[in-house]
């Protein structure tokens, strides 16, 4: 197991091929875009140096690590010898699922279809393979070379070999799994959406504004951060996608969107990714600005 495939190139996938060649498995990142995977290896250089700059590696690790990612459009050349895949694509359900499609036509027959979504259904990626067994969830935290865990979300179908060989792995790079059913946003996600749910809430009833909210929570709860900056941090587009998924499959109100979100992604405030959310980023992504509200 020393060949991982990482399809996807955006800020998980980058996250994730950087810590499995630090821990010197050999990667093949893989993105339709080849732009992508030129900014991937930027990326990736950027955040190396940094560690170098800490003193937590050496210039001899930041070349190894580099060396052991091999980039890929196509995902039929790059998970030929692949071992495990991990899926980091957007977090769109069909997108998944025609990904999934192909990775059971292409891979070999012994590989391990992981994906790194944030709430969409294991078993039901699972059920388009002929493999159920050999799919399981790998949710990685942003960022990925950082934060230190991983759900290890268990399918319906998924087998505990797969299971209990996924968990050891993880700790092979250095990171906690925790060990979750398949239900819709898992636990991280389950918990941490509709606090940020009705944290917009919030402020689209003018009971406080952005940074009042914020620094009540950072203040008074111990958060690191507030909870319209981690929305900003994640991508509104992805807090509503998730809460989605959630509101499908519970049909519990509770996690029905802010309208204020909807109305902000559908007008392309998006968080930093945009240059604009709740806050603005324009002039820096630390920036702490309020942004104008998109009602």
């Amino acid at each position: 197991m020393k060949n991982i495939a990482v399809i996807g190139a955006g800020t998980m996938g980058n996250g994730i091929a950087h810590t499995f060649a630090q821990f010197n498995y050999n990667v093949q990142l893989i993105d339709v875009s080849q732009t992508a995977l030129d900014r991937a290896i930027s990326i990736i250089t950027r955040n190396l140096d940094r560690m170098i700059a800490k003193e937590k590696i050496s210039e001899k690790d930041k070349k190894q690590t580099l060396s052991n990612i091999t980039t890929f459009t196509s995902i039929k050349e790059g998970v030929k010898y692949a071992s495990l895949v991990i899926e980091a694509a957007s977090e769109n359900a069909l997108l998944k699922t025609n990904i999934f499609k192909e990775l059971d036509e292409v891979c070999p027959e012994d590989t391990i279809l992981a994906t790194n979504t944030s709430s969409i259904s294991i078993t039901q990626l699972a059920a388009v393979t002929k493999r159920p067994d050999k799919v399981i969830g790998m949710h990685f935290m942003n960022p990925v070379p950082i934060m230190k865990l991983v759900e290890i979300i268990k399918g319906y179908n998924t087998s505990d070999d797969v299971m209990d060989f996924t968990i050891e792995l993880t700790k092979e790079i250095n990171k906690i799994p925790v060990k979750v059913n398949d239900y819709p946003g898992f636990v991280a996600n389950r918990i941490l959406m509709p606090m940020i749910n009705e944290s917009i809430e919030t402020l689209y009833n003018d009971v406080a504004g952005v940074r009042e909210i914020d620094d009540i929570m950072k203040l008074g709860m111990a958060h690191p951060m507030g909870p319209l900056q981690l929305a900003d941090f994640i991508g509104l587009d992805v807090c509503l996608s998730i809460l989605n998924v959630m509101y499908d499959g519970f049909k519990n109100p509770k996690y029905a969107p802010c309208p204020l979100l909807v109305n902000m992604v559908a007008g392309g405030k998006l968080g930093i990714k945009s240059g604009e959310g709740f806050y603005d980023y324009t002039s820096s992504k630390k920036s702490e600005k309020v942004a104008k509200m998109f009602l």
